[in-house]
């Protein structure tokens, strides 16, 4: 596993103490813009460990979203919400000196990569969309609200990979047990109870389907906001959660450089490091994030 330096930051809102992982940029790799990686709902910062090692020509900062991994949890539950996290995220980048970057954001990191991108375009230099888009298909989010939330903790690690085999096999047919075991090392934390999803099971308030402030409700006015920014999209072909719809209506309503991937065998969502994404994601970042 790549190193990284650990950095804590304060919340947006001065309340919770934050983590992140700090990767440096390889010697002599040129001129790349930092880049910052934000999990899925559900993840943390171990989530992009498959992907760390093919970015090596950028400094990565790449967060636990308050709530999950190293983060503080938040006794407010209601703050687990896209507009928080993205302030948080802004907190942390500013608090680095690190004015211009790049994001790669996996489902809710995507969102909040949409909604910063909306907010400060200017800082932005470009945007990678793993699984999410102005449109989310009910079908996946009823999946997820299904599996998140409380839930006894696992008797040890055999069993937390078998759990998380079962919630996600339609997602990725072509795991087998060694791709479980270490799906549910990067998700999962073992205390002296057994072995548990690393986020406070609060975080079930961002997928309430009658608050818009949580679960956004029409992101067409912020795709729209996002009209020249550089975009790559990346679905996986049996994802229930982005569209190959919503992807095409993407691109016919963007006017600025725009790239979509499609990952076979893969549903919500792939991982960044499969041979199609790959191929596409370095030279996209090498020509909008310098």
């Amino acid at each position: 596993m790549a190193e990284y330096n650990s950095h804590r930051f304060r919340s947006a809102d001065g309340r919770l103490d934050l983590f992140a992982r700090d990767y440096p940029a390889a010697d002599g790799a040129g001129e790349g813009l930092p880049l910052l990686l934000m999990h899925g709902l559900t993840r943390n910062s171990a989530d992009f460990e498959p992907l760390i090692p093919h970015l090596s020509g950028h400094r990565l900062i790449v967060p636990d979203q308050r709530g999950r991994g190293l983060s503080e949890h938040d006794d407010k539950s209601d703050q687990y919400r896209i507009d928080v996290y993205s302030g948080d995220m802004f907190a942390l980048m500013g608090g680095l000196g690190i004015e211009r970057f790049g994001i790669v954001g996996t489902s809710m990191g995507g969102l909040i990569g949409m909604i910063m991108g909306a907010l400060a375009p200017a800082k932005i230099a470009a945007l990678v969309l793993n699984d999410v888009g102005p449109v989310l298909e009910e079908g996946g989010l009823d999946r997820i609200r299904n599996y998140v939330g409380p839930r006894a903790p696992a008797a040890d690690w055999d069993e937390a990979a078998s759990r998380i085999a079962a919630v996600n096999a339609e997602a990725f047919p072509d795991f087998g047990a060694e791709d479980w075991m270490a799906f549910a090392r990067r998700t999962c934390v073992e205390d002296g109870s057994g072995v548990s999803s690393a986020y406070d099971p609060a975080i079930a308030k961002g997928l309430d389907p009658d608050d818009d402030a949580v679960v956004p409700g029409d992101l067409w006015p912020v795709w729209q906001a996002l009209d020249k920014m550089p975009v790559m999209a990346v679905r996986g072909a049996l994802s229930d959660l982005f569209s190959a719809e919503t992807v095409a209506e993407m691109d016919k309503r963007h006017s600025g450089p725009f790239e979509a991937v499609t990952v076979p065998k893969r549903g919500h969502a792939p991982l960044l490091d499969e041979p199609e994404v790959l191929a596409a994601i370095g030279p996209f970042l090498q020509t909008h994030a310098r």
